[in-house]
């Protein structure tokens, strides 16, 4: 008889369940400093926040600001450009590669997700897949983009878009799942987003 099993009642080895014991801790450890960097989000003034974000972990480029309310999956794997500006109450989600480029104007409540379940498979378990946004990209609010989606450079999300595939560059997507609905005018962009309020 089996002394350890997994949650799908599968027997495990001593060994196997050991590894699985390690990881429990490890995880907790984890979920522990993801509690943190949230209350960090918290705080009223973004200077001192991008300091603990960057003790985090996160890789934040020159000029680049992130509004009140963000919380993240494994700060560490994020990377975001120089110029970036990202809205308030956001969600990066760094189990997998996420690069924000430069230039990048993200609104508020948009979630990034690069990690999801898959649904057919027996066991529920989760896949994962790097997420890149381009440079001057707009992502309108509460617009949600998903694993392995490739964003090109100068394209525009709209508000509540649901992304499930790669955005050509200076495409205009909407609705859910979104599909193209315009294209930008400007080719070449170059502007500067300017400075974020001091207390948002």
């Amino acid at each position: 008889m089996a002394i350890f099993r997994d949650r799908m009642g599968k027997s495990l080895s001593v060994n196997e369940a050991s590894k699985k014991a390690v990881n429990r801790v490890f995880n907790y450890i984890l979920d522990f400093e993801l509690l943190l960097v949230s209350w960090v989000g918290l705080v009223p003034f973004h200077l001192l926040r991008l300091f603990f974000y960057s003790l985090a972990g996160l890789k934040i480029g020159k000029g680049s600001r992130i509004h009140i309310g963000a919380r993240f999956f494994y700060p560490a794997n994020v990377k975001i450009g120089e110029d970036s500006i990202l809205g308030g109450n956001i969600f990066l989600d760094g189990r997998d590669k996420l690069i924000i480029g430069n230039h990048v104007d993200i609104a508020s409540e948009v979630m990034i997700y690069n990690s999801e379940h898959d649904i057919n498979s027996e066991d529920f378990h989760a896949i994962s897949a790097p997420v890149e946004i381009g440079d001057y990209v707009f992502i309108g609010p509460r617009a949600i983009i998903l694993p392995g989606v490739k964003i090109g450079k100068g394209a525009v999300v709209a508000a509540g878009a649901v992304v499930t595939k790669d955005v050509g560059q200076f495409q205009i997507v909407g609705g859910v799942p979104a599909k193209v609905i315009g294209e930008r005018k400007n080719r070449n962009p170059h502007y500067k987003l300017g400075r974020a309020r001091l207390f948002q």
